[in-house]
């Protein structure tokens, strides 16, 4: 058993829920590991404008002091890379290590609209559309289902797809503040060589100065924790 080890706190991204780890944590449970995942805002309909990176940021510190207050390993997965960034350059003493999954690596000063404008390649552009009151966007069906889940099983991409939700757009549009408090936190990162989402190549920009043995790479696209949660597991459990 590892309860001595941090918890394990996965957070989804753009349009998931706690839904899409529930193989790993399963898994990783099983391996003897703390393990839960959260859903970021909204829990219910609400108006998107009202949604702000700081809720996601405070979400992830509640869990944690409702947890006893211990560090733990944050998991961002896309759009949560923000997520998880914000919380640990908040309340660094909170968190023992942070880890992104073909995640966005928050830049200075950059909110992840502004990381997606600067990418050569901006795929998604394709895979969404706006909700009507032009404050959230969603992924459209007839080519989100092939850049999330290619290389997922069919009724299990079907699924996934049905458990989508809009993800409003303000928490997007906003840099984490300050993210000096963060930078001595350990951090690894999990490369995802078939992604059609976030481009291998972006992910590859994002980490190109972090030091050797802090980047893994995965065969497969954007969405391991569906497609290969047994590898996925594999890397998390592994020392760096």
């Amino acid at each position: 058993m590892h309860d001595a080890s941090p918890a394990y706190v996965f957070i989804h991204g753009s349009c998931h829920g706690a839904w899409c780890w529930r193989d790993v944590i399963a898994q990783m449970q099983a391996k003897g590991h703390t393990a839960r995942a959260l859903d970021l805002p909204p829990y219910r309909p609400a108006p998107h404008a009202q949604v702000t990176l700081q809720d996601y940021r405070q979400t992830i510190l509640d869990d944690i002091d409702a947890h006893g207050g211990a560090p733990v390993i944050l998991v961002g997965h896309s759009a949560g890379g923000y997520a998880i960034t914000a919380a640990a350059a908040y309340a660094s003493e909170k968190v023992a290590e942070l880890v992104y999954v073909c995640a966005y690596v928050p830049q200075a000063g950059q909110s992840l609209a502004d990381m997606r404008k600067t990418a050569d390649h901006q795929p998604i552009l394709d895979l969404i559309r706006k909700t009507p009151d032009g404050e959230a966007f969603e992924f459209r069906t007839d080519t989100g289902r092939d850049a999330l889940y290619h290389d997922c099983a069919d009724a299990l991409a079907q699924k996934a797809m049905a458990q989508l939700r809009p993800q409003p757009i303000a928490p997007q549009s906003t840099p984490v503040p300050d993210l000096a408090p963060a930078q001595n936190i350990t951090r690894r990162y999990i490369i995802c060589t078939q992604d059609r989402v976030i481009p291998p190549v972006e992910q590859e920009k994002m980490t190109a100065d972090w030091p050797q043995g802090s980047i893994e790479r995965m065969n497969c696209g954007h969405s391991p924790f569906l497609a290969d949660p047994t590898g996925l597991v594999s890397l998390l459990i592994s020392s760096p």
